[in-house]
């Protein structure tokens, strides 16, 4: 199957994102507006504007979304604060359904980054307003949710992002219940991007970097990818390895898809995110493995040449596929 093919059938594709679905706010301030707080005497981060858009696996949607998409839905929690309200209006900006997502106490997980104006990096600490995995009453809620919804999709992402032990969302009675999900509906495609626990899910395909999949299999006692492939228990593996392509595991057969390197991106930040966007959809829509990590591929270097977390159209991709 070729990218047009799976361009045209990624149309009829309806995905449902579960996870840690967070806020990003990219601030620029301007530092020749710093002035010393009477306070205490610090100089203030004048930020003069705010962008926001959906982070972590509202990044995957919103790649989802560029992509053509037919239906995307989120299912995770969302604090009863402002940021949550910012997060529900950054998601119906991109036509992505947020009637899934749980009100939960607390804080919405947000990211707050902040651009220098006149060089536009990001040369401040980020602010992160880290959210406690879901109260036991949230779990139930989106446990049924899953259980509810998910088999009317052809596909479901699991964005595991939280980067603490005790985790977010994705809490062990979501992975069990993923779990159990996979088993009661074998042809339901339910694709896991982990950073901390990929070794941790059961019956689903898992997608880690190269770092992650490591570390993974040390926590398995092994130096050997295979050990995490034979611990998730599905047939199907991929290992992303940045410029280098992606690592297969289908079965006993392991494979390498090659990319070609792309020369001095501008921003790596969610490119994991997209290549999952666009690898889930070609899959989704029929495509082999390998075709699939291709097609993910060429998202993702379409994504990493723009700032922030971007995204990719399919001219795009198209485009991208011409040059290699």
């Amino acid at each position: 199957m070729n990218v047009s093919a799976i361009i045209e059938r990624i149309s009829s594709r309806k995905v449902l994102v579960v996870g840690d679905i967070c806020l990003d706010r990219w601030c620029t301030y301007d530092p020749g507006l710093a002035e010393p707080s009477r306070e205490t005497g610090l100089d203030r981060v004048a930020v003069i504007s705010t962008l926001i858009t959906a982070g972590a696996g509202g990044t995957v949607a919103n790649n989802l979304a560029a992509l053509g998409a037919a239906s995307i839905s989120v299912l995770g929690a969302v604090g009863d604060d402002g940021h949550g309200y910012e997060l529900r209006q950054a998601l119906a900006r991109v036509g992505v359904d947020d009637a899934l997502l749980v009100p939960t106490p607390g804080a919405t997980f947000t990211y707050t980054k902040l651009l220098n104006k006149d060089t536009g990096e990001e040369d401040l600490g980020r602010i992160d307003y880290i959210a406690p995995p879901p109260p036991p009453e949230n779990e139930r809620q989106i446990v049924e949710r899953l259980f509810e919804h998910a088999p009317r999709f052809d596909a479901v992402i699991v964005s595991d992002q939280a980067e603490t032990d005790s985790g977010g969302v994705v809490t062990a009675g979501v992975r069990h219940a993923l779990a159990e999900l996979a088993a009661r509906h074998p042809s339901l495609l339910i694709w896991v991007d982990s950073r901390l626990r990929p070794e941790q899910f059961r019956g689903v395909v898992v997608k880690p970097n190269e770092r992650e999949a490591r570390e993974a299999c040390q926590r398995l006692g092994s130096d050997d990818y295979r050990a995490l492939h034979r611990a998730v228990g599905h047939p199907l593996m991929m290992i992303t390895h940045g410029g280098e392509g992606v690592l297969i595991y289908e079965g006993e057969r392991e494979s390498w898809v090659r990319t070609r390197p792309v020369e001095n991106p501008v921003d790596i930040c969610g490119a994991g995110d997209s290549f999952s966007a666009g690898a889930v959809l070609a899959l989704a829509a029929g495509a082999p493995p390998a075709e699939a990590a291709r097609f993910g591929n060429l998202v993702a270097s379409v994504t990493i040449m723009k700032k922030g977390t971007g995204t990719a159209s399919p001219a795009e991709v198209l485009e991208a596929e011409s040059r290699q």
